[in-house]
Formats: structure tokens, C-alpha cells, sequence
């Protein structure tokens, strides 16, 4: 067995396909449909319902509450993907 030692640079080229990924299949959605519901934040993310609890109150992620929903916008779920928050 042979160890392989990753670089931070290979971490950093990982988040970066990663990244385009997850860009390339929100891409399509994006003409079609501006919100998101809850449960398609989590599997978009892979985050669990707690997590996404957590970005929601300490302000990481901006929501709406409509009924006993909540809503995100896509355009907010693409910044917390490329780092910034604001």
C-alpha cells in the first residue's frame, strides 16, 4: 500500500471542480426557478435540516418565511457556494 500525501493545492483544485459542479447542475434551474424550499437547499448543499437551521440564524443564509415555509433565494445559495455571505 502506498501512502499518498494531498496538498493544499489539490484540496483548493477539489473545491474548485466541486464548486463548478454543483454550478453546472444549479445553472439550468436557474431561469426557471429564482427560490428554493427547504429540503432542496439541504440536498443542493448536502447540509442537514440542523445546519440549515444554523446558517439560518446566525445570518449566513437569507430566507423568507411564507406560511410555515421557508424560502431561499438561489441567487444567496450561489454566493455562500463561491465564499462570501454578503
Amino acid at each position: 500500500m502506498q501512502l499518498e500525501i494531498i496538498t493544499k493545492d489539490d484540496l483548493k483544485q477539489f473545491k474548485n471542480e466541486l464548486l463548478n459542479d454543483i454550478k453546472d447542475i444549479v445553472k439550468p434551474q436557474e431561469k426557471a426557478q429564482q427560490w428554493l424550499k427547504s429540503a432542496e437547499v439541504r440536498k443542493l448543499l448536502n447540509i442537514s435540516p440542523g445546519t440549515l437551521q444554523n446558517l439560518r440564524i446566525n445570518g449566513t443564509l437569507r430566507f423568507t418565511k411564507i406560511g410555515g415555509m421557508m424560502y431561499y433565494k438561489l441567487e444567496d445559495i450561489n454566493r455562500l457556494l463561491e465564499g462570501g455571505n454578503q
